[in-house]
């Protein structure tokens, strides 16, 4: 079996969702007082805790879905609204963080798990798309293609992170936004194909039963 096919399709599911370059702006701001060996120190942790969180569900996706009885659709419509109301927000310029978020962040000596990892990079949507993958897989082989995915997004947060600086200073808070704004307009489209997905498979399976 190829390694390709999983490890791109998790990748590409994981990458506009998660949007490294979108997080590269919080996260200047928030170690603003680091030096330049404790923001490196900074981004390589929040790039680990990205990939630990996502390889959890990744692995325990298909059992948590069982153990709250929850059907792979009904998580698609969820993890879509979730995925739509995260686009919509980059699409009309709303900050990821609130500001009592940003405020407590500041002051906070490790901001690699909350909230760099969590709820900016790893959140909803990004665990939602990693379960609903988990789901479809047969064995440990597409575990394992997924998993080096979520590795390279992890690596390509982390050189996000650590370059991120220049191409801030190079694109300036308008180029910035307006990037944002086109990620999230793909990330609006993510999340209406999943609750559309969703939606009308849960549409046939009442259907089928009725007919039954």
């Amino acid at each position: 079996m190829s390694l390709i096919p999983n490890t791109l399709a998790t990748f590409i599911a994981l990458f506009p969702i998660a949007n490294p370059i979108g997080a590269v702006p919080v996260f200047y701001s928030l170690t603003a007082r680091e030096t330049s060996s404790g923001r490196h120190q900074q981004a390589k942790q929040t790039a680990t805790n990205v990939v630990l969180i996502l390889a959890v569900f990744l692995v325990a996706g298909r059992w948590i879905l069982e153990f709250f009885g929850i059907s792979l659709n009904v998580l698609r419509v969820a993890g879509g609204l979730l995925v739509a109301h995260t686009a919509w927000e980059m699409v009309t310029v709303r900050q990821r963080l609130t500001q009592s978020e940003n405020d407590e962040a500041i002051n906070k000596e490790d901001i690699s798990f909350t909230p760099m990892a969590i709820p900016l990079v790893s959140g909803p949507g990004a665990i939602g798309v990693v379960t609903s993958l988990s789901i479809s897989f047969n064995d440990w082989v597409d575990y394992l293609e997924s998993l080096v995915g979520i590795v390279l997004i992890g690596i390509s947060l982390y050189l996000c992170l650590v370059l991120g600086e220049p191409l801030i200073n190079r694109l300036g808070k308008n180029g910035v936004g307006a990037l944002n704004r086109v990620f999230g307009f793909f990330i609006l489209a993510i999340g209406v194909g999943f609750i559309s997905d969703g939606s009308i498979s849960l549409l046939k399976d009442a259907f089928h039963i009725q007919v039954k």
